[in-house]
C-alpha cells in the first residue's frame, strides 16, 4: 500500500465495520482524508432505488455518476434513496457516512471495473474525515456477488468553463440549442426568453449609480413596492440587528438600523430575486436558496469589514454578489425546466463533485456563465457579473477580482461548516493574501455569523415564499 497519513491510536473506524471486515478476513489501514490523495483512489458509494427496491453503486471519485448511463445498462429508472431514509438506516449502525462495502446492506450492488485498475482503494469508514485503505485485490473479493460495468464519466472528460468568460454567449447560444429541435437564428436574449428586469429593480439600479440619491429617494421606491417595504421593514426589526425600539416605517429602518448602502443593495438582490421564481425541485440535501444567499452575504459583510480599509473593496457591492451569487440556479430552472430535474437526482448521486461538473456533462454551460451573462444582459455593475463568473476559480486575479474572491471565500468557509452543498475544499493562501486577509481574520468573521445562525435563518425564510 502506498504512504498515506494514518491516524492517530484513538481515532479508529467505528466497531460495526471493524467487526464486519473481520468476518470477511480484509485487511486494511486507517487514513486521515485528505484533499492530495488521489480521486482515483476514493470509492464513492451511492444508494439508489426504484420500485424495485435499493441498489449500491460504487464508482471511484474522478468520475460522475451518469444515471441515464445507468439506466441503460439496468433498465431502472433509479433516484437516490431520501436523504432522511439513508440517515436512519446509518444512525442504526451509529455510522454517518456511508461505507462502499457490499456487504454492509442486503441490496445488490453494481461497481465499475475501472476502480479495480488502481493498486489500493481508499473507502469510507463510515465516520467523516477517516478512510480505510483496502487493496484491490482484497476490495475485489468483497464484490463476488456485485455487477461490474463501465459506466462513470471520467472527470478529465468534463472541463467545466471557469475562466473563459468571452466565450459564454457561444456556449449558452449551444447548450440551448442542444434542447431545441431545430437551429435557433434569433439573438441570445430572444432566444433565453428572459424575463424583463422589474420596475422597481430598475429604479433602484438607476439609484445606486446617483451620487446624489438620498434616504428619501430609495424610501419613495421601496414603499412604492409593498411586499419589499414590508420586507426592509421586518429585516430592520429583526433580533439579528437587535434595533432598540419600534422599527415604524421604511425610513425609521434606513436611518436608525440598516443605513442607505445596505437598504439599496439588499432592496435590489430581492427585487432581482423576486424576477424568477424558486423551482419547485430541488436536490435532496440542498441548503434552501435564500438560506444561502443571506448566510453568504452575511459573511461578505463581515469579511469585507476584516479587509483593511485602503484595500476594501465597495461594501453594498460585496454584499449584492454574496446575495445573488447563485443567481444562476434559477435561471438554469427557468431556461431548462425539462431537464432541471435531471440536473436535480444527477446532483444527488454525486455528491462529491461540485455542481460545474453536473451542468457541464448534462448542458455544456454552468449555472455561474448564465448568471454572469444576466447581470451583463441588465446592465448590473460589471463587478457583479465578475463575482457570479469567477466564484468558483480562486486563483482569479483579474479586474475587480476582489468580489469574485470574496464569494469564493465566504461560500468556501461556510461549506466547510457544514451549510451548503458540493464537496468540502482547501482554500489556497494566495486567496487570503490577494485580499489582504488572515485566516484567523476570516474564521472569527465566520464564526460570527454562525453565532447568529438561528437569527439568519429566521430572516432567510421570509423570502422562501
Amino acid at each position: 500500500m502506498t504512504e498515506v497519513a494514518h491516524v492517530a491510536d484513538d481515532h479508529h473506524a467505528p466497531s460495526v465495520i471493524r467487526t464486519l471486515l473481520g468476518k470477511l478476513g480484509i485487511s486494511y489501514n486507517e487514513v486521515v482524508d485528505d484533499a492530495s490523495l488521489p480521486a482515483a483512489r476514493k470509492v464513492q458509494a451511492v444508494l439508489v432505488e426504484d420500485a424495485v427496491g435499493a441498489l449500491l453503486i460504487l464508482f471511484g471519485q474522478n468520475q460522475l455518476l451518469d444515471l441515464k448511463r445507468v439506466t441503460e445498462l439496468t433498465g431502472r429508472d433509479l433516484k437516490a434513496v431520501p436523504h432522511a431514509r439513508l440517515l436512519s438506516m446509518l444512525n442504526k449502525h451509529s455510522l454517518r457516512i456511508l461505507p462502499g462495502i457490499p456487504a454492509l446492506t442486503s441490496s445488490p450492488c453494481l461497481y465499475d471495473e475501472q476502480m479495480l485498475q488502481e493498486p489500493s482503494l481508499l473507502i469510507d469508514s463510515g465516520e467523516p474525515g477517516l478512510l480505510l485503505e483496502i487493496t484491490s485485490e482484497d476490495f475485489k473479493s468483497m464484490l463476488s456477488k456485485a455487477s461490474a460495468a463501465n459506466f462513470g464519466e471520467p472527470l478529465d472528460k468534463i472541463s467545466p468553463n471557469l475562466d473563459r468568460p468571452h466565450d459564454d454567449g457561444q456556449e449558452i447560444h449551444s447548450a440551448v440549442n442542444a434542447f431545441t429541435a431545430r437551429r435557433i437564428q434569433q439573438r441570445l436574449e430572444s432566444t433565453l426568453e428572459i424575463p424583463p428586469l422589474a420596475g422597481t429593480a430598475q429604479k433602484i439600479i438607476k439609484l445606486r449609480v446617483d451620487p446624489d440619491a438620498t434616504i428619501d429617494d430609495i424610501t419613495g421606491v421601496v414603499e412604492t413596492d409593498p411586499a419589499l417595504a414590508a420586507q426592509v421593514v421586518s429585516w430592520a426589526a429583526s433580533p439579528y440587528y437587535a434595533s432598540t425600539g419600534k422599527i415604524r416605517s421604511v425610513e425609521d429602518a434606513i436611518v436608525r438600523v440598516l443605513g442607505f448602502d445596505l437598504v439599496i443593495n439588499l432592496a435590489l438582490g430581492l427585487a432581482l430575486g423576486k424576477t424568477l421564481s424558486l423551482p419547485k425541485d430541488h436536490p435532496q440535501q440542498t441548503t434552501p436558496y435564500w438560506q444561502q444567499s443571506i448566510y453568504t452575504a452575511a459573511v461578505i459583510e463581515g469579511l469585507t469589514r476584516a479587509i483593511p480599509r485602503p484595500e476594501r473593496p465597495e461594501g453594498g457591492l460585496t454584499y449584492l454578489a454574496g446575495l445573488l451569487h447563485n443567481f444562476g440556479y434559477l435561471l438554469l430552472a427557468h431556461v431548462f425546466p425539462p431537464h432541471f430535474s435531471l440536473i436535480c437526482r444527477q446532483l444527488e448521486v454525486n455528491p462529491h463533485l461540485h455542481h460545474s461538473y453536473v451542468e457541464q456533462h448534462l448542458l455544456g454551460i454552468s449555472r455561474e456563465q448564465i448568471g454572469a451573462w444576466l447581470m451583463r444582459y441588465w446592465d448590473m455593475p460589471e463587478e457583479l457579473s465578475t463575482a457570479l463568473r469567477f466564484q468558483h476559480d480562486p486563483y482569479y486575479a483579474g479586474d475587480h477580482h476582489k468580489y469574485a474572491n470574496l464569494v469564493f471565500l465566504s461560500v468556501r468557509m461556510l461549506r466547510n461548516h457544514n451549510i451548503g452543498t458540493g464537496p468540502k475544499q482547501d482554500i489556497p493562501d494566495e486567496l487570503f493574501e490577494r485580499l489582504h486577509l488572515t485566516r484567523e481574520k476570516a474564521e472569527e468573521a465566520v464564526a460570527k455569523v454562525l453565532e447568529a445562525e438561528v437569527l439568519l435563518r429566521e430572516l432567510a425564510s421570509q423570502f422562501g415564499h
